[in-house]
């Protein structure tokens, strides 16, 4: 909500930095708007790799882990949830699925965040859908031990008000448009995670927000490329960003540059050359599983394992992807460097 004070937003410096990459995703959705026209196969391989790295990598961040296998059968409703870890995945599965099939029918408001926030919950003993009733901080736990406070919520008494305040000023701006929507889309991702409404799931629930609202102003590159994964992998660099726009936000003292620039830059940005990548790569060779195992190896610069590539490739299966080594070593562009279930592969110089 301090990010939508009046005229917080436009009071924001912008700098050169951020004029070119707000100009270049617009270049990219532009060509991302002709890739809709690629094979079927092609964009159905990419959707269902991306909603399984993004459950993986969304949950991973917060600690929520399960073997890929038990994700992929998860993510496909092939089995049940057996522990805690599996519950808290197959409700964000079902939270993502929602998504990707009715963004823009969902009207965005307080409601709506509660509900989503009951369905990440509903196959736990977690009672989802309400608003923390305890304080909660955020904080790092440092290696020696030791306990770093990186931000102070809003106390559980305000919250509910400090939520209707921000989805009011939010929807003011975002349905007047006098306010570029992609800045507004961090900033509220932003007092989101200032408020910290929900005892627990804050992080992956702003996760699921953040892609929500990209789609709901056209941005739908989340539906290729997994934006959780590019977080998952500049880590550091979230949680940083986050941190030096959180300082001073209770006196509306705040910049949100920083973490407009990462969520733009870095996550945004990212996903869209991505996905122009792997929807060249992939729809130039014939199979888009093979092709997609194929350039996955083309990027590795160091040894890697079969489990790596299964990891980058979710939606293949094992034994198309030895029968791909085995095809690539022939070719003479890899070679093994062991035997047995520790061998690894590197590419030929």
């Amino acid at each position: 909500m301090r990010s939508f004070s009046p005229d917080f937003i436009v009071r924001q410096p912008i700098t050169q930095r951020l004029l070119q990459t707000i100009r270049l995703i617009g270049e990219h959705k532009g060509r991302h708007a002709l890739h809709q026209n690629q094979s079927p196969q092609l964009l159905k391989t990419l959707r269902e790799a991306a909603i399984i790295q993004s459950t993986e990598s969304s949950n991973r961040i917060e600690g929520v882990t399960a073997p890929l296998e038990r994700i992929k059968a998860l993510v496909g409703s092939k089995t049940t949830p057996k522990d805690r870890s599996e519950q808290e995945i197959a409700g964000y599965r079902d939270v993502l699925q929602t998504i990707h099939a009715n963004a823009h029918e969902m009207r965005f408001n307080s409601g709506l965040v509660l509900q989503m926030h009951r369905d990440l919950f509903r196959h736990t003993n977690e009672d989802g859908g309400r608003w923390k009733s305890s304080a909660n901080e955020i904080a790092e736990l440092r290696p020696d031990g030791s306990k770093f406070l990186r931000f102070q919520p809003v106390p559980p008494h305000l919250t509910e008000d400090a939520m209707r305040e921000l989805h009011d000023r939010f929807a003011m701006l975002w349905e007047s448009r006098q306010v570029e929507r992609l800045l507004l889309i961090p900033a509220y991702v932003l007092d989101f995670l200032c408020i910290h409404p929900f005892r627990d799931g804050n992080g992956r629930l702003a996760r699921l927000i953040s892609l929500l609202l990209l789609y709901q102003a056209d941005y739908e590159v989340g539906r290729y490329v997994s934006l959780e994964l590019l977080v998952e992998q500049t880590r550091d660099q979230y949680y940083d960003t986050l941190y030096r726009s959180s300082q001073n936000w209770h006196e509306t003292g705040h910049t949100l540059q920083p973490w407009t620039e990462y969520f733009l830059s870095v996550v945004l940005t990212g996903a869209y050359r991505q996905f122009e990548e792997r929807a060249g790569s992939v729809s130039t060779a014939k199979g888009s599983k093979s092709a997609m195992v194929l350039d996955t190896i083309g990027k590795f610069r160091t040894p890697f394992s079969i489990g790596q590539l299964k990891a980058a490739c979710p939606t293949v299966g094992t034994d198309l992807i030895r029968r791909l080594l085995q095809e690539e070593k022939r070719a003479g562009r890899i070679e093994p460097t062991g035997r047995g279930p520790k061998a690894r592969w590197r590419r030929k110089r």
